[in-house]
């Protein structure tokens, strides 16, 4: 007599048993991984939930296995039902319906694990990727000796800062660290952005240029993290204090003027009581003047709109470039009414690398023309940037209280113009329900990019052969995309041809 599957074993359990992995999927590993790429500390991460998972996987796949090997068919309603008209099913159909069961459990759960995550790599992930041109390879007499020419209040913090600001990621790159930084300050830049979580070493380079200067006229931010990441949601009053008392202390200062939650995508992570008692104590110690918070990731409208309206934060750091989508104006007017001081990143939209020489009878530098069009918003306190190369002196802080001219309008609008009906823009996201096979539409465009504009072919080709599911489900689809993209990018064909162009 064929073994028989107990009667709590049935096609009802196992397909609970795959759905509950689903969910387990986004909330458990999804959980995990989208704190990782949002830059938490993984030590402070709990493991449970990614371990519940993994167990549940394990015992959905067994399971389905036995119910599969034990499937019956006949006339009864119940397939699984054990009564005198049914009998084993043959082979063939137990394996091919156990083989469905567990394909589409296991794409279902990595489906939503990957899910979790998806915004990351469509929204955040070009941001920070992106291949601009960063120096002009024509630099002109006239930026020789360039200074800061104008400072701007920071919101009601009373502070003013200079309009270009210095970014401390790649200082280090620099072959004298030290005295570019000095450079910079003497030259009149007095806003620095540091963060324990990214180029540590730059904790120290700032600490020697700033010792024995006048530290009333310099602005220094810095990052509630460790060099280890970002402290989690729910951390305790004391790890916040500590974090932040030992940024001062490598910065050799006695007080950070502004201090943010950094790349903050949960509203949770914002608003957890714990960092903000900690903001409050640091406060009262005289160690943080005010409170920020940095945020280019996928949920950056959702926790702006919601520092706004906490009242709490007193600065505000976003990306921010020249085609910024209507919503994020809105959303920089509104903090600038509420006082909030806006700091801008990212400024150098990522997309096209190949082409920009030829925008040289507009302007003569892209930077120069990009960082004006964000200045040109009086809401904009100043803009962060990542000075490393001794051009940067005289070619970014040449653009340091001028006007945007009818050139470097005419330089951006040629840009715009060039990626124009290719380009994926950054925190949009539109196009994503139309799709009926969860193609990852923005991470094909984005490595088509690659390959087509910034020449790396290779590259290009071993992400596109990484992604879990590709552009080959657009050969034989009627295209429901046609008209989700707000750019008019015509995402059927450019999808089919990334695909021929990829593979």
């Amino acid at each position: 007599m064929a073994a028989q599957a107990p009667k709590w074993l049935n096609g009802r359990l196992v397909f609970g048993l795959w759905l509950a992995s689903m969910v387990l999927g986004y909330f458990g590993l999804g959980g995990y991984l989208q704190e990782r790429v949002e830059g938490i500390d993984a030590a402070q991460i709990p493991m449970w939930p990614t371990a519940v998972f993994v167990l549940l996987v394990l015992a959905s796949l067994t399971l389905t296995v036995w119910w599969a090997a034990t499937l019956r068919t006949g006339s009864s309603a119940s397939a699984d039902a054990d009564s005198a008209d049914t009998m084993p099913a043959s082979g063939r159909r137990k394996f091919l319906t156990g083989s469905a069961a567990v394909t589409g459990g296991i794409i279902g759960a990595a489906g939503a694990t990957v899910g979790r995550v998806s915004g990351w790599a469509s929204v955040t992930g070009p941001a920070l990727s992106a291949q601009t041109e960063q120096t002009a390879p024509d630099p002109k007499s006239a930026w020789r000796g360039a200074q800061i020419q104008s400072y701007r209040e920071l919101g009601n913090t009373g502070l003013m800062v200079s309009d270009v600001a210095a970014g401390s990621t790649r200082l280090h790159q620099n072959a004298d660290p030290v005295g570019f930084l000095n450079a910079l300050l003497d030259r009149g830049v007095n806003y620095i952005d540091a963060s324990p979580d990214y180029a540590p070493e730059s904790e120290g380079i700032i600490k020697a240029a700033i010792a024995g200067r006048d530290r009333s006229k310099l602005v220094l931010a810095t990052k509630f993290c460790t060099s280890e990441g970002h402290l989690r949601q729910g951390s305790s009053v004391k790890a916040y204090m500590t974090a932040m008392e030992g940024a001062i202390q490598r910065l050799g200062t006695d007080y950070i003027d502004v201090a943010h939650i950094h790349s903050c995508d949960s509203v949770a992570r914002l608003m957890d009581e714990n960092v903000h008692e900690a903001v409050d104590r640091l406060r009262e110690q005289g160690k943080v003047r005010h409170m920020g918070v940095s945020t280019h990731t996928p949920n950056l409208a959702e926790v702006a709109n919601v520092a706004i309206d906490s009242g709490r934060f007193d600065v505000m750091m976003l990306a921010y470039h020249h085609g910024a989508w209507p919503t994020q104006m809105d959303i920089i007017e509104r903090a600038a009414q509420k006082g909030i001081g806006i700091v801008a990143m990212k400024t150098l939209k990522g997309a096209k690398h190949n082409g920009l020489a030829d925008f040289r009878v507009e302007a003569d530098s892209y930077t120069q023309a990009a960082f004006k069009w964000v200045l040109s918003n009086a809401n904009v306190s100043n803009l962060v940037i990542s000075f490393h190369n001794d051009q940067h002196l005289d070619e970014y802080l040449f653009a340091s209280g001028q006007p945007l001219t009818p050139s470097d309008i005419a330089v951006l609008e040629k840009y715009d113009n060039l990626i124009a009906g290719t380009h994926c823009f950054q925190h949009c996201n539109s196009c994503l329900g139309s799709c009926p096979s969860n193609v990852p539409i923005a991470d094909v465009l984005r490595h088509r990019m690659y390959f087509e504009d910034y020449g790396d072919q290779k590259q290009a080709m071993q992400l596109y052969a990484k992604l879990e599911q590709n552009a080959s489900a657009c050969l034989s689809c009627d295209a429901p995309c046609t008209g989700a993209c707000p750019e008019n990018i015509p995402i059927h064909d450019r999808m089919v041809g990334a695909h021929q162009m990829l593979t």
